[in-house]
C-alpha cells in the first residue's frame, strides 16, 4: 500500500515531505487535528484512514502519504492532545506539582473521552509528551532518587489516573444507556444487597457496610490514591 514501510520506523523520524515533488496539501498537524475532531465527536472506533480523509477533503490513498499506518494516526492523536497539557515553572514542592499533573491529565482525558484506550508506552516518546515528561522530571527535581524511579513515579500516577477515568467515563456511559434514573438504579442495587448482606453469608461484608454505608466519595478516594503512590516514593515518610 502507498506509503506504508518496509520496515518499522517512527512516524516521528518519518519526514513531513519529500525533498523533492510538490508541496503536500495537508501538515501532520492538520491531519492529527481531524482525527481528534472525530474522535471526541463520534468516538475512538469512528476514526479511520477513509473518515479522516473524508474530514480533510482528500483521497484515503493520498492520506497514506502523510501517515503511513492506523496506528501512526493513533501516535498523532495522543501527541495532538498532549500539547494541550500546561507545562507551569516547579513550585519546588514535587509531591503538589505532581498531584498537580495528576488532576490536569485527568481534566485532559475528559475532554477527550478516547484517551485512556490509547494510553500506551509505545505512545510515550512523541515530541509533545517528551516535552511533558521532561516537565513532570523536573517538578521531581527536588526528590531524591534515581531518574528510574522517578519515570517509575511518573508512570503509576498517570496508571491511577488512567483507571479512575476510564471508570469514570464507563459509568457515565452506562448512566446514559439505563431505561431509568440513576436514582432507582441504585435504590433496587442497594435494596438487593441489603437482603444479602442480612442473609448472614457475608459477614465481612455486613461488617464493611455497617462501618460506612456509603455513598463513595469517588473525589477523596482518588485523592487517597494519588497520595498513597506519592508516600510509597516519599524517603521523608
Amino acid at each position: 500500500m502507498a506509503g506504508r514501510a518496509a520496515e518499522p520506523e517512527v512516524i516521528w523520524a518519518r519526514p513531513e515531505r519529500a525533498g523533492r515533488g510538490p508541496r503536500p496539501a495537508y501538515r501532520r498537524a492538520d491531519v492529527a487535528a481531524a482525527a481528534v475532531g472525530i474522535a471526541d465527536r463520534d468516538g475512538l472506533d469512528a476514526v479511520s484512514m477513509r473518515h479522516v480523509a473524508a474530514e480533510l477533503g482528500c483521497g484515503t490513498m493520498s492520506l497514506y502519504n502523510y501517515v503511513p499506518r492506523k496506528e501512526d494516526l493513533y501516535e498523532l492523536m495522543v501527541d495532538a492532545v498532549s500539547g494541550e497539557h500546561e507545562l507551569w515553572e516547579p513550585s519546588g514542592d514535587w509531591r503538589a506539582d505532581m498531584l498537580r499533573v495528576a488532576h490536569q491529565t485527568r481534566a485532559l482525558m475528559h475532554r477527550h473521552p478516547w484517551l485512556p484506550r490509547l494510553m500506551s508506552p509505545v505512545y510515550g516518546f512523541s515530541p509533545n509528551a517528551l516535552r511533558y515528561l521532561e516537565h513532570c522530571l523536573a517538578c521531581l527535581d527536588p526528590l531524591e532518587a534515581p531518574y528510574g524511579t522517578k519515570m517509575e513515579l511518573v508512570a503509576m500516577v498517570n496508571g491511577v489516573v488512567t483507571t479512575y477515568v476510564a471508570n469514570e467515563l464507563a459509568t457515565a456511559e452506562r448512566t446514559r444507556s439505563l431505561p431509568w434514573s440513576q436514582e432507582q438504579e441504585d435504590a433496587a442495587r442497594t435494596a438487593y444487597l441489603a437482603g444479602r448482606l442480612a442473609s448472614g453469608a457475608y459477614p465481612r461484608m455486613a461488617a464493611a457496610f455497617a462501618q460506612d454505608a456509603g455513598p463513595i466519595d469517588l473525589e477523596a478516594v482518588l485523592e487517597r490514591a494519588l497520595t498513597r503512590v506519592l508516600d510509597a516514593f516519599d524517603p521523608g515518610r
